[in-house]
């Protein structure tokens, strides 16, 4: 289905990862789009990872290397950015629709880092990067060699470069494989504040939430806080479990199709996931419990405003039948999500 409808788009739109279209670990309502597309346009839009140099001879082309080489302004956050998109239309109230239509990697390999800022960091003391090769045909990723990060005291900056080096690169002991889960962790509009904000913790307004079901076939709904939206996506993972423990998923380059529309009659305030089977909410907090008092209250507003549920009703419904999960515990504010299962809603 998704390749018909890039088939036979009426308008393809090509927005490809230059140092001229990206923009590095900051959002700014500010930020000039690169493009500017009408509701329902489809987008092929790549993502570049941030972790590309931790091995640049596997996840780098020629690309990537200008990225790296000519995007200098990076802060105070990590991720690289490709956008924005302004979407016609879209005005401060409107939420803005965002289908993921087709996802692969750009290059067969992925980083993860067992980092600093990781949930069991106190229990290892040490950061240490495994890199995994992807095998898309098998939707399978392996490891295939790791190191320990020694490149400074910390892994604390943006587009840092470890040259390569057989004799630090280990092989895996324990030969295992993960089931690829291609996703945007980073998806959004340009924030309602003013200035330069980390590119880190998640918001309203979207950014890096890392909910690994934000992959093809799913659709994003962010609420507009700026004339045009100004759309944008990074940090592209091949794969990740909820929690994000270590403090990042199988990063990795990707290249996406998606397609855009606004919405004037779907007032939200903070993002929403739809898959095939699930209504997703989130919550963000540097506490964990106030995140998941986000994601339900929201949940429950979902319910009362997009069901058409009483308080009451949904209230029991969200006990007995909604699942709630940690979506990660990495990115300063911490995310839960609440996942309410479409086939609970018997039809009419």
């Amino acid at each position: 289905m998704a390749a018909d409808m890039i088939r036979d788009a009426k308008k393809l739109h090509v927005l490809k990862a230059t140092p001229e279209t990206c923009f590095w670990g900051y959002f700014d309502k500010t930020q000039p789009p690169v493009m500017t597309v009408d509701p329902g346009d489809i987008v092929y839009i790549e993502a570049l990872t941030h972790h590309a140099g931790d091995a640049p001879d596997l996840l780098m082309d020629a690309g990537v290397k200008a990225v790296y080489d000519k995007v200098l302004d990076r802060g105070p956050g990590v991720h690289i950015m490709t956008g924005p998109i302004s979407v016609r239309g879209a005005e401060p109230g409107d939420t803005l629709m965002v289908r993921i239509l087709k996802t692969e990697p750009r290059l067969p390999y992925g980083s993860n880092i067992a980092a600093h800022w990781g949930y069991l960091y106190d229990t290892f003391k040490k950061e240490r990067i495994t890199i995994y090769k992807i095998d898309m045909e098998a939707a399978l990723a392996y490891p295939a060699f790791a190191y320990d990060f020694k490149g400074r005291p910390k892994y604390d900056k943006p587009g840092f470069v470890t040259a390569p080096d057989a004799a630090s690169r280990e092989k895996i002991k324990m030969k295992v494989s993960i089931p690829l889960r291609p996703h945007f962790g980073v998806m959004g509009v340009a924030p309602q504040e003013s200035g330069r904000i980390n590119s880190i913790p998640p918001g309203p307004f979207g950014g890096n939430i890392d909910n690994w079901r934000i992959g093809a076939g799913a659709t994003m709904y962010y609420p507009v806080f700026n004339k045009g939206a100004n759309f944008f996506v990074g940090d592209s993972h091949m794969a990740q479990g909820d929690a994000e423990l270590a403090g990042t998923a199988i990063e990795a380059s990707m290249n996406s199709y998606i397609q855009i529309f606004v919405l004037k009659d779907f007032p939200i305030t903070n993002p929403i996931l739809e898959t095939d089977s699930h209504w997703i909410t989130h919550g963000f907090n540097q506490d964990l419990n106030k995140a998941m008092r986000q994601a339900a209250d929201q949940m429950l507003d979902f319910l009362t405003t997009k069901r058409k549920m009483s308080a009451d009703e949904a209230y029991s419904m969200i006990s007995v039948g909604v699942d709630f999960g940690v979506t990660q515990v990495v990115d300063i504010r911490q995310g839960c999500h609440a996942a309410v299962p479409k086939n609970l809603f018997v039809p009419k």
